[in-house]
């Protein structure tokens, strides 16, 4: 009876009275949850954020209808019929006087106890009716309890919070930029950021020595199960005179802190995988590690095959127990799906008694080429070796879909454990589409080696980058930035950059360096990725309050829309009907 403010409407939540209540008089407020009519007597339950409670009505009141929002007034007495699935279900009010404060004037477009079956565009067109559903409210107080936590969490950490600019310059790189026109400077334009990325660092420049936000971030991007397409929040956060153990550090306290309180759960682990041996043996840099199945390349092995389909690929086995061959309609289906997402198809075989192999692409496999795959991949009696045989890039794409779907095809993954990993040694170069230098990640990384060391093999050259990757989702990226002028002027050059790239691109960056700047790193958790991971949500959109369907749309409040001619003039814009 503490939780809220005591006044004309109430002085009791609905979630709070108990068996000892009884006899009080209270004074209840709420929505109208549900209506059972027997005659003389009328049972309403009433609803707020807090919880439930059973209204009796043995008179003649004000009509009502669900989600009328009312205040009550009556006597606690002990329930006839207790419900043990209410916290408030031993008791009950007789109501002695109602009073609508809010009358549901419209015919519901759901009912709110089944709005979670509700077509997405409804539901976020009503979005205020589908929040008042008992999960969703829920889910903002957890949102709201993490916010707090996590603040409280870093400020013991000695992290200074510091809010920075919403609009900011354009950056070359990275996802598409929002545009914001300039009203006062004719033809220009703000962008809102996609991360704090140069604020933070120039705080550590300012001598900030640790710095963290909850910071939203936009990015133009196409929506994603587990990606806004507008807007999300991180925990940014830097720490000069820092490397990447004190980063990790820092992390894994928190992560583990947080695993803890909002899911019971004690990290036992935050393993360490190289990029190379992830992409190895996961095909993906996103490896869930609740699903065992690992990935062996036996290219070599069909080197010299008569199988045409082997032929001139890079090919990768999975060895998987299915406790022997499995319907041919359960291979299939496995087959189909791979082609829905534009693979070319499946191979297999399945391994008998005295490593008898029968049935898919059995009867292709030599002697010779048995004795070595069995080395490689170590299959035993029950076994079904599958196999994704195309160029190297799709072989690796289409592995990685493989490996995830036989996790669940074959229920290998505990949905209600968590595994943790750190993505370390991501290259620091790629070759573009014409076989040319380009930055692979984040162009301001520290490299692992001297510059003279990089010019002679840049594609073998490592960055001081990281992922932490949860359950296969990537939970937070961050590297140790370099923040040496030469070297970063001469890595820029290497992709085909020139200074003054660097020098009219990231000029605040840029300069800063040159009056001292310490060692410095940091990283980003994604907190809405992290909010979907402690409360198994499939879809991010479940986590906000507020969320764009998949067309980056707003239903509720018809964004995005047109806006008068005049607004455009001011901020000297003209539409070019196409």
């Amino acid at each position: 009876m503490e939780k809220i403010a005591i006044n004309k409407y109430r002085n009791v939540d609905n979630g709070s009275l108990r068996i000892e209540d009884a006899g009080k008089t209270v004074k209840l407020a709420g929505w109208v949850d549900t209506i059972r009519n027997f005659g003389e007597l009328t049972f309403v339950v009433l609803r707020d954020t807090y919880g439930k409670t059973q209204i009796v009505l043995n008179k003649e009141f004000i009509p009502l209808s669900k989600e009328d929002v009312i205040s009550v007034e009556g006597k606690v007495v002990e329930r006839e019929s207790k419900n043990k699935n209410m916290p408030t279900g031993d008791i009950e009010v007789v109501a002695e006087s109602i009073v609508m404060l809010g009358k549901c004037s419209k015919e519901l477009p759901f009912e709110i106890k089944n709005s979670e079956k509700v077509a997405e565009d409804i539901r976020l067109k009503y979005r205020y009716l589908d929040l008042r559903a008992e999960y969703n409210q829920k889910m903002l107080k957890l949102r709201s309890d993490l916010l707090l936590f996590v603040r409280n969490y870093m400020n013991e950490q000695n992290f200074v919070e510091v809010q920075t600019p919403i609009l900011t310059a354009s950056s070359p790189e990275g996802a598409r930029d929002f545009l914001v026109p300039s009203r006062l400077n004719p033809g220009k334009f703000y962008a809102l950021p996609q991360a704090p990325q140069q604020f933070k660092q120039l705080l550590m420049v300012s001598g900030i020595d640790r710095y963290f936000q909850i910071a939203p971030c936009f990015r133009d991007e196409d929506a994603r199960a587990d990606r806004s397409p507008t807007e999300f929040y991180q925990i940014d956060m830097e720490m000069a005179f820092a490397t990447q153990e004190d980063v990790f550090e820092v992390i894994e306290g928190l992560y583990s802190a947080i695993f803890k309180k909002f899911a019971n759960f004690e990290i036992s682990e935050f393993k360490k995988i190289k990029y190379a041996d992830a992409i190895r043996d996961y095909c993906t840099d996103k490896p869930d590690l609740r699903n065992p199945l690992k990935v062996v390349d036996v290219s070599a092995v069909f080197e010299s095959t008569s199988f045409s389909v082997f032929q001139n690929k890079t090919i990768k086995a999975i060895k998987a127990a299915t406790g022997g061959a499995k319907p041919r309609k359960w291979y299939d289906k496995l087959t189909d799906f791979l082609k829905s997402r534009e693979a070319k198809g499946l191979a297999y075989f399945v391994v008998g008694e005295n490593d008898e192999l029968s049935a898919g692409v059995s009867k292709f496999v030599t002697e010779e080429e048995k004795a070595e795959l069995k080395k490689l991949v170590g299959f035993e009696t029950g076994d079904t070796v599958f196999f994704v045989a195309d160029e190297e890039e799709r072989a690796i794409k289409f592995t990685n879909v493989l490996r995830n779907e036989l996790g669940k095809e074959l229920e290998l993954i505990d949905e209600n454990d968590y595994k943790f990993c750190w993505i370390v040694d991501f290259p620091f170069f790629e070759k573009d589409e014409e076989g040319n230098i380009a930055f692979s990640h984040n162009p301001f990384s520290l490299p692992q080696s001297s510059l003279e060391e990089i010019k002679k093999d840049p594609f073998g050259t490592l960055a001081y980058q990281y992922d932490l990757v949860i359950n296969g989702y990537e939970s937070l990226s961050g590297a140790v930035r370099n923040h040496d002028q030469d070297m970063m002027v001469e890595l820029f050059k290497l992709a085909g950059y020139g200074k003054e790239v660097v020098e009219n691109k990231f000029p605040a960056l840029y300069n800063a360096f040159s009056y001292g700047a310490p060692p410095h790193a940091g990283s980003a958790p994604g907190f809405d990725r992290l909010m979907m991971l402690l409360t198994h949500n499939e879809f991010i959109r479940d986590v906000y309050a507020f969320p764009m369907n998949k067309n980056a749309q707003d239903p509720l409040c018809n964004a995005p829309n047109t806006v008068d001619e005049k607004l455009l003039r001011d901020v000297h814009i003209k539409l070019i009907e196409e």
